[in-house]
């Protein structure tokens, strides 16, 4: 409400800002491996290592710093296995598995419009 009473009124910058949910959704999603990680994770849960193999190019570091943030935003679940060997796994919570719809359609969607391998030149696809 303004200080007059009645509803308040913005201008058009903000009527035509992105919407605060989408800004949100991007600021997670829109960093490079977030999506693939959590794609993998739909299927099951996987250890470290396993993530690190089935997403190629990856590193160890930025597979870490993305599990991170994913368990910070409450999508995924640490949980270590004290072994021997000491390993780490990581599962979706039930935030988490309520993507897997949204990434299903984002994945009919690119069957759909995108060329195969995204534009990229075969070279650069391996």
């Amino acid at each position: 409400m303004a200080d007059g009473g009645g509803p308040e009124v913005h201008d058009e910058h903000v009527c035509k800002q992105v919407d605060g949910k989408m800004t949100r959704v991007f600021e997670l999603f829109g960093k490079r491996w977030t999506g693939l990680i959590v794609a993998v994770l739909t299927e099951q849960g996987a250890y470290f290592a396993e993530l690190r193999r089935a997403i190629p190019g990856i590193s160890e570091r930025m597979l870490s710093d993305r599990l991170t943030e994913l368990s910070a935003a409450g999508l995924v679940v640490r949980e270590v296995d004290h072994g021997p060997p000491l390993r780490v796994a990581y599962r979706l919570t039930e935030a988490g598995k309520a993507l897997e719809p949204a990434l299903k359609e984002l994945g009919q969607w690119a069957e759909d419009h995108l060329p195969e391998g995204g534009g990229c030149p075969e070279q650069f696809r391996r």
